[in-house]
């Protein structure tokens, strides 16, 4: 299998099963001298982990990251930074009855068709588990980042929108309730939403919205490595991710070229930011911007209809321990994704001068 890596300079590499021992990653290329609050890797870790509230996967992990390499009295030595989260409530006979049949719109079917074998239980490697690898090394990424802001937040769940600007919001509040959306009213309906539709054995979609703020000028390649073209790619590598778009998005084809162009200050600036912080692929100083269209969780603890291994029809029910709404808890893995690929680009903007 690959594809386990991403980045090309500050480079993450994953590993593990949803059900196996552990998962983990190797965080390569992490510049030397950076000084680690290994409490802030772990608190995001904590945002992204089962079991912290009534609306996500009742699944009791810890989740705690132990470092094995790559750290010395508290800073990177440069060298590869190695690490494991153990599992430790893997559930396996929960996925006893889909050992020879396929849920429909899960990696199932593909991975067999493709590989010839599949880990069912809890998907193995196709897993949502494989993210927490990523919030440990996104949080490596920020505190790389410095004054580089990333703050990501629920903007929607099924019809429930936040009708908003980014820059009405508070984001101190983002952390105050658990859907994680900052408007503390639109939060309690997403709330009570998310609930009624888990008792109904249901699940339900939702949009996160990103912002990152303070970013330099001059990040991103302008052909096939456009910054928002890699922050796309980031995002949509994001399990039960469907959909990508920054600055004005698709709104943006309402409009006609004079409304939408981002006219200039005498400073560089702009007077709006349709553009959404990149222009070219490359950043231009202003505050980057965009939204993630995440699907209903495929899982629903309902009776439904398949095909087994041989393409008989079969029915079956879902069982386990799931989410009724994934975007709570992706808020971390979506600061996590945009904070590796603004690393990566800080580092490659290193390599073109003298």
């Amino acid at each position: 299998m690959a594809g386990n890596t991403f980045g090309t300079l500050f480079k993450l590499t994953t590993f593990g099963e949803s059900h196996g021992v552990a998962i983990g990653g190797v965080l390569d290329g992490c510049p030397a001298g950076i000084t680690l609050d290994l409490d802030a890797i772990q608190e995001d870790l904590n945002r992204r982990k089962p079991g912290q509230s009534a609306i996500v996967t009742q699944r009791k992990e810890p989740d705690t990251v132990a470092f094995y390499s790559g750290l010395f009295e508290g800073k990177t030595t440069g060298t590869p930074i190695g690490f494991a989260i153990h599992n430790t409530n893997q559930k396996s006979n929960d996925y006893s009855h889909i050992k020879d049949s396929y849920r429909p719109s899960h990696a199932d079917y593909v991975y067999d068709q493709k590989y010839g074998f599949r880990d069912y239980r809890g998907g193995g490697r196709s897993s949502a588990r494989e993210t927490a690898s990523r919030v440990v090394a996104g949080a490596i990424a920020k505190q790389f980042l410095g004054d580089m802001k990333i703050n990501a937040f629920v903007s929607q769940v099924g019809n429930l929108k936040l009708d908003k600007n980014y820059q009405e919001l508070d984001f101190t509040l983002i952390e105050s309730n658990p859907v994680r959306c900052p408007d503390q009213e639109t939060a309690a309906r997403m709330e009570e939403y998310i609930k009624q539709i888990k008792k109904q054995g249901d699940t339900v979609g939702g949009i996160i919205t990103c912002v990152i703020q303070n970013v330099p000028i001059g990040l991103g390649e302008p052909v096939f490595d456009k910054l928002h073209a890699e922050l796309g790619k980031a995002m949509l590598s994001i399990n039960a991710v469907k959909g990508f778009e920054y600055g004005s998005g698709f709104e943006g084809v309402k409009m006609k070229g004079s409304e939408h162009n981002d006219k200039f200050n005498t400073d560089g600036t702009t007077q709006t930011n349709y553009s959404g912080g990149i222009q070219g692929g490359i950043s231009n100083g202003m505050d980057i911007y965009f939204n993630i269209a995440f699907k209903p969780v495929a899982t629903v603890i309902q009776a439904y209809d398949t095909i087994d291994k041989e393409g008989n029809k079969v029915s079956t029910q879902g069982k386990g321990r799931h989410d009724p709404c994934v975007v709570p808890r992706a808020v971390p893995i979506v600061e996590a994704m945009a904070a590796l690929v603004m690393a990566d680009f800080k580092l490659l903007n290193r390599t073109i001068t003298l």
